[in-house]
Order: C-alpha cells, then structure tokens, then sequence
C-alpha cells in the first residue's frame, strides 16, 4: 500500500472528526468531497463521480461544486 498524501491525511483527520457531516473540503476554487461522502453527493445531487489521486494504491472516490456556487448546491 501507497502513503496517503498530506492532503488526504488531513482530510481523513477532519473526517474522523465528524464522522456523521458531509466534508465539503476546500481545495483551491472548489469544494471537495471523497469516499463514501463523494458517493453519497454525486448521487443526490446529480455530480459526477470521479477519482482523485490520494497515495493510495486506487484513486479516491471524488466530486466537487466550485466555491463560488456551493449555495446553490446547499439550498
């Protein structure tokens, strides 16, 4: 198995954190989701899925809306 990147052991930190919220996690212009809550997002509200490289040996589950326009998706 990969190491995870700075990036997504933060993530995965802030997750475990609240585990029960949906993370939207900032990243440059947009707001990231990954894993089971990228899953659960694209799904309900209509994203595509897709992957992200994170350190491990597979791509991360992943979708985003872009910062500027994440009302839209929260209302």
């Amino acid at each position: 198995m990969s190491e995870l990147s700075p990036m997504m052991q933060e993530y995965l930190n802030t997750k475990e954190q609240y585990k029960d919220c949906i993370l939207f996690y900032r990243l440059g212009d947009f707001y990231e989701m990954f894993f089971d809550d990228a899953k659960l997002v694209s799904k309900e509200l209509d994203l595509t899925l897709t992957g992200k490289n994170c350190g491990l040996d597979e791509r991360a589950p992943m979708c985003g809306v872009p910062f500027h326009a994440v009302d839209t998706y929260l209302t």
